[in-house]
């Protein structure tokens, strides 16, 4: 759309500001409104692209026609010509594939929605796109290549990483400066005003006047006479006391009986530090109203203790009573408080320092089961011969034997090296528990069966070995002098099953707690 002659016209802005009261530097075909970049050949102007809807002349303000509408690109002349109608058309679809207005459009590649990324943290992906594959996760590049990168090419710092979609993205020199004016406080384009002067649209034929030109009353030069009735009365009960004044409680003044008041200005400049007190040691076993018997001292130990320097024995002694009603009063109980009272004002306080140390860190580090294999994964050895489940296990002292006891009645006796079977013992009831004795010099077994305590003579080791087991464990004929409640018979020819031991160590537990 070109100029008429003989018209003075100005174009109006989509905003409805008069291009005509811009000053020269603001005008769109001024030198200013054009800007050259040092990277790009080509010199683009910094005027907005909008069409010009408006038409400012001799006659008026006039609107123009949709396909008559004036753009800050149009430099030709004429009146609507075919050529410039489609280089208008080819300018637009241009500026349009310019524009990233598309690009805003598109919806993101991550398809999760908005969760925290830390969800796929210890994931190989960060979501999913919209036909729900997965999206891998990009390895960023590192320091060292991003410092080269940044060497190498000069635009290496418009690029910033899109955790979301776990790619790199390049923005625009535009938009870098819209994020810095943004960073330093300011609106996202340099051509905004946020606080515009105020211009006032309404005007008055006297503005020399105000609104009303009455005059002021007299009554807002006079005092008021309620109010001084008011004050009267006020004052008045005052001086009576029916009004009274809530006066300022002192506070109390708390401070620190056993410790350092840390908040005075003098102690923060002598650098002293709060220490806390230790703790007092928390009672013992033996301090219990009814301890065990291994805690109770004889007679023989407590005059061995009068002998003894004072600072070296034992500060309480310890005694049984049968119930918790018939502990007597402590007699060292306030001699006990006063001393700690005398330690935490009188003795100093002094740090110590710890090593803390990680227990795990002092547990070998034992080694991968990859390193290991191919056990425990193959079956190494089995032992064969049990009629029915194995209810127990015990690996001698030396680890050449094992015993097992089943629910079949008997107990077996194996060679680990060989899987072989020793001995078979048949107990005749279910094998609850066995062990094996401690010392590898008595390779004796222990089961229980039923109510039963069985001793079991195991028959390994060299000939001596097997003279003392026996020995050990012999247990002669009944008699018809014995107790009848006797029940030790021998249930074979080279083992004897001891069934009565049991009922010995009950009776010796019950005589042990009367004394």
């Amino acid at each position: 759309m070109g100029r008429a002659d003989g018209e003075d016209k100005a174009a109006l802005s989509p905003g409805g500001e008069d291009t005509a009261d811009l000053s020269p530097d603001d005008s769109p075909w001024s030198d200013s409104a054009w800007s050259e970049d040092d990277d790009d050949d080509e010199v683009r102007p910094r005027s907005p692209t909008h069409p010009i809807d408006f038409l400012l002349s001799a006659d008026g303000l006039s609107m123009l026609p949709p396909q008559a509408s004036l753009s800050f690109e149009d430099s030709g002349e004429g009146s609507g010509s075919d050529a410039d109608s489609d280089g208008l058309e080819e300018e637009d679809d241009a500026a349009a594939e310019e524009s990233d207005s598309s690009e805003d459009e598109v919806a993101p590649r991550n398809t999760v929605g908005n969760v925290p990324l830390q969800w796929y943290k210890d994931e190989e992906h960060i979501g999913y796109d919209i036909s729900a594959r997965k999206i891998k996760k990009r390895d960023r590049e590192g320091r060292i290549d991003s410092f080269l990168s940044s060497k190498d090419n000069d635009d290496d710092w418009l690029k910033i990483w899109d955790d979301y979609n776990a790619e790199e993205v390049k923005i625009t020199k535009e938009e870098a400066k819209i994020i810095s004016r943004m960073m330093k406080g300011k609106t996202p384009h340099a051509n905004v005003d946020p606080y515009p002067d105020y211009v006032d649209w309404f005007e008055y034929a006297d503005k020399g006047h105000p609104l009303s030109n009455a005059p002021e009353p007299k009554r807002r030069f006079v005092p008021s006479k309620w109010e001084q009735k008011k004050v009267v009365k006020l004052v008045r009960a005052i001086r009576k006391g029916w009004i009274k004044f809530d006066k300022p409680k002192d506070e109390p003044n708390y401070y620190l009986l056993w410790g350092d008041d840390t908040d005075t200005a003098d102690n923060k400049r002598q650098g002293l530090s709060y220490i806390p007190a230790p703790k007092p040691n928390l009672p013992g076993h033996e301090e219990s109203y009814n301890p065990s018997v291994e805690y109770i001292p004889t007679q023989e130990e407590i005059d061995n203790y009068q002998l003894m320097y004072e600072e070296d024995r034992p500060k309480f002694i310890p005694r049984r009573f049968e119930s918790l009603r018939s502990v007597p009063a402590y007699e060292k109980a306030l001699r006990e408080g006063f001393d700690r009272c005398l330690d935490l004002y009188l003795c100093p306080r002094t740090r110590k320092k710890r090593i803390n140390i990680d227990p795990e860190s002092l547990k070998p580090k034992l080694p991968s089961k990859k390193d290991l294999r191919p056990y425990p994964r193959t079956c190494y050895l089995e032992f064969k011969g049990h009629g029915g489940p194995v209810t127990s296990l015990s690996v001698e002292a030396t680890g050449q034997w094992i015993a097992s006891g089943s629910s079949d009645g008997t107990i077996r006796v194996w060679e680990v090296e060989t899987g072989r079977c020793l001995k078979v013992f048949n107990v005749g009831a279910d094998v609850h528990h066995i062990s094996w004795n401690p010392s590898p010099e008595r390779p004796i077994l222990a089961a229980i069966v039923g109510r039963d305590l069985l001793l079991l003579n195991a028959e390994v080791g060299d000939e001596e070995t097997q003279v003392r087991t026996k020995e050990l464990l012999h247990v002669g004929e009944p008699t018809p002098e014995d107790d009848g409640n006797s029940s030790c018979q021998p249930n074979n020819s080279s083992t004897y099953l001891i069934q009565c031991v049991l009922k010995y160590l009950i009776m010796l537990q019950v005589i042990r707690n009367q004394l």
